[in-house]
């Protein structure tokens, strides 16, 4: 088997990963590339490997950055099968409509400049019809169901306990007639999140591809983390101001909306309206409910016993263009949760023109942000940035909780890789930024891993 890197290579955007075993050649993840407009839109379009050649895709779940360039695949003419499990193919079908459909809105209003500039206009990498057609080429496995998937190479899922249908990717084939193992991580959760199962460790692996994401660095107590959300809830109903949130629609604002419903159940902060302002969020949030399978028992008896863990008093889906505009004018105090999560589309970036400039207003960032995206600017505390390409300064009071990630810290994600075994050999450390891939490098070599590699994009590996 041999092993191409080109996305989330020291960086932890784009994941896309090749395979080629017995001839034949597997994509693992087909992501977006999030960044610098023009700088991503130019590699999103530009696929580096022939996708005529392309047997089969392997999605890992359903984040743009592991999913959004499929349909950009499918566009220059892959017909193969898309692999995924139930709940991730559910997610991809509005994710990527959605995606698609913020790139029209995006494109139109950044022509409109351009054009009366004088400049090219940007043409969509893909379009709803796109989609449609990449929609139809998915395959469900359920988890731990073994499927052959292309003659020689057999995969099977397995929960990553990072967002709803998550999975580990297991591929199984032979090397010199000797059966071996490997693994792709995907994106892998933390333990005891609350409402997901935990990471499934799998036995006898031989190779190992892993998330980097948090190398070297641990999160802290879920306790701490509801303090300081607390904390900043009351600080917005003293000055009767607004917090803003951006977050990713599928996990993180699950995840928040159970943390709001906790402190709102224990009476811990003051009558505040809670607006989740994404359609995208609204329609990830019903196919939560429809993949309790999904979730860690605590979970699946909440529901059994009629107790919503994602709604509460105050709380309110808002779904036309109308409703959203409205909270840009509403007073506060009120929370407003909005996509997407490293600021870089949709309609959390009005609502950021609106409060970035009033220092009474707190922006929270609540996860991992990549390089050159809004939110890492927003987050480094940059005195003015570029919203559709205006300048506004940034005066609202920044604050940031990393520890909502979903994914696993330095100590989850050692723990998870001690958990395969004495069998691993070689482990190749990607979707992390540099520093934080040498970080996990090292912690796996204090384990014993004989051989760890940190790939670049476009490097090869053979007969791994």
């Amino acid at each position: 088997m041999d092993l191409t890197f080109f996305g989330a290579a020291q960086t932890t955007t784009g994941s896309m990963h090749l395979v080629e075993c017995a001839g034949r050649k597997v994509l693992l993840d087909c992501g977006l590339i999030q960044g610098k407009r023009k700088e991503s839109f130019d590699l999103n379009r530009a696929m580096p490997l022939p996708v005529k050649d392309l047997d089969a895709v392997i999605l890992s779940h359903a984040h743009i950055d592991h999913s959004g360039r499929l349909p950009a695949l499918v566009r220059q003419g892959y017909r193969g099968p898309i692999y995924a499990t139930p709940a991730t193919r559910d997610l991809a079908d509005v994710m990527l409509r959605d995606s698609a459909f913020l790139q029209e809105k995006d494109v139109e209003f950044v022509n409109k400049r351009r054009g009366r500039q004088g400049k090219r206009l940007f043409e969509v990498l893909y379009d709803q019809s796109d989609v449609e057609a990449t929609l139809a080429l998915f395959r469900t496995v359920e988890y731990g169901k073994r499927q052959t998937i292309v003659p020689g190479l057999e995969l099977t899922f397995n929960d990553a306990g990072h967002i709803l249908g998550s999975a580990t990717c297991t591929l199984d084939y032979l090397r010199d007639r000797l059966p071996r193992r490997l693994l792709f991580s995907g994106d892998l959760g933390q333990r005891d999140t609350p409402f997901l199962n935990d990471p499934v460790a799998v036995p006898n692996v031989d190779v190992f591809i892993t998330e980097s994401t948090y190398g070297g660095r641990n999160h802290p107590t879920r306790e701490n983390v509801l303090g300081r959300l607390k904390d900043y809830v009351d600080l917005i109903c003293q000055h009767k101001s607004k917090l803003v949130i951006p977050a990713f629609s599928v996990g993180r604002t699950q995840q928040l909306l159970m943390m709001l419903n906790e402190l709102v159940e224990h009476h811990r902060i003051c009558a505040v309206p809670v607006y989740v302002d994404s359609p995208l969020s609204k329609k990830a949030t019903e196919i939560h409910r429809n993949h309790v399978e999904c979730f860690n028992e605590k979970t699946r008896r909440m529901l059994e016993a009629g107790d919503d863990p994602f709604r509460f008093p105050g709380l309110r889906f808002t779904s036309s263009v109308e409703e959203s505009m409205a909270l840009n004018e509403a007073r506060g105090p009120m929370i407003i949760i909005s996509a997407s999560g490293m600021c870089e589309g949709g309609r959390i970036l009005h609502h950021l023109k609106h409060a970035i400039g009033d220092p009474m207003n707190v922006i929270l960032i609540t996860g991992f942000q990549a390089e050159n995206t809004l939110g890492r600017k927003i987050v480094a505390r940059e005195p003015v940035v570029k919203i559709f390409g205006e300048e506004y300064e940034l005066r609202a009071t920044v604050f940031t909780i990393n520890e909502l990630s979903a994914h696993a810290d330095s100590a989850g994600l050692v723990a998870y890789a001690k958990a395969l075994g004495s069998s691993l050999e070689h482990v190749f450390c990607i979707h992390g930024e540099p520093e934080y891939c040498e970080a996990h490098k090292r912690s796996l070599e204090a384990l014993g891993v004989r051989k760890v590699d940190i790939p670049v994009s476009g490097q090869r590996f053979q007969n791994v």
